[in-house]
């Protein structure tokens, strides 16, 4: 469930940066231990990775202590899993990103990679969500610009436990660009929420200003 994620005083002090380490890899350089600095984040925050493919590289990543490992079921995304991926057995909570799947392929992939929870990144409904909390926990992921409306998160409110901010673009998927946190602080309801969207060693502390009840985790891509 979602509350098994709650892991008090997390210190992420780096994050595998996976870009590189294929570039270094596809040079010849060989498999070296690439690391960014993030942290330490000390606010009792969830850290999701998102993105990963390569089972060395899940590995490494789910040793450094992070509470959710991301995998893009959505054909079109350049970081899409493929057919024949298989998840490596991690200590990470387990997220599937789909992007306007059917629920009956999100419930045939949930099943298959035992996953924790699935992200929901297009244009889904209520009901979709709604028929998948029987199979995993829901993360809905909303695109965010200064004329978002918060006032239709309400109808999504019974039926997941988690909502992700990312940047608003005219794709799905992330931008690896910022939105305006600020505007936060029109988000007025309970539900918890994960904060995405080019964030990197660069906005540590300006993560750690954020003072928002709701602030559940961030999402590294």
């Amino acid at each position: 469930s979602a509350g098994c994620c709650g892991i008090e005083n997390i210190r992420v002090r780096r994050i595998f940066d996976r870009r590189e380490l294929h570039e270094a890899q596809s040079s010849g350089i060989g498999r070296e231990r690439i690391y960014t600095t993030i942290g330490p984040i000390d606010m009792s925050l969830l850290i999701k990775v998102c993105g990963m493919r390569d089972a060395q590289n899940i590995n490494d990543v789910a040793n450094l202590n992070v509470d959710m490992v991301g995998f893009i079921f959505y054909e079109r995304s350049p970081r899409y899993v493929g057919v024949e991926f298989a998840i490596p057995p991690v200590p990470a909570k387990r997220v599937g990103v789909f992007v306007n799947a059917p629920v009956e392929e999100m419930r045939r992939q949930s099943e298959k990679h035992m996953l924790d929870f699935v992200q929901l990144h297009g244009d889904e409904t209520p009901e979709d969500a709604a028929a998948m909390q029987q199979y995993a926990s829901v993360i809905k992921a909303f695109r965010m610009d200064e004329h978002f409306d918060f006032s239709l998160l309400k109808k999504w409110e019974p039926v997941v436990n988690y909502f992700l901010f990312d940047t608003k673009s005219v794709v799905y998927g992330g931008t690896g660009k910022k939105f305006d946190w600020s505007l936060l602080e029109r988000y007025k309801m309970s539900v918890p929420f994960l904060l995405s969207g080019g964030i990197g060693p660069h906005d540590v502390e300006g993560i750690k200003k954020i003072k928002h009840h709701s602030l559940a985790g961030v999402d590294v891509n």
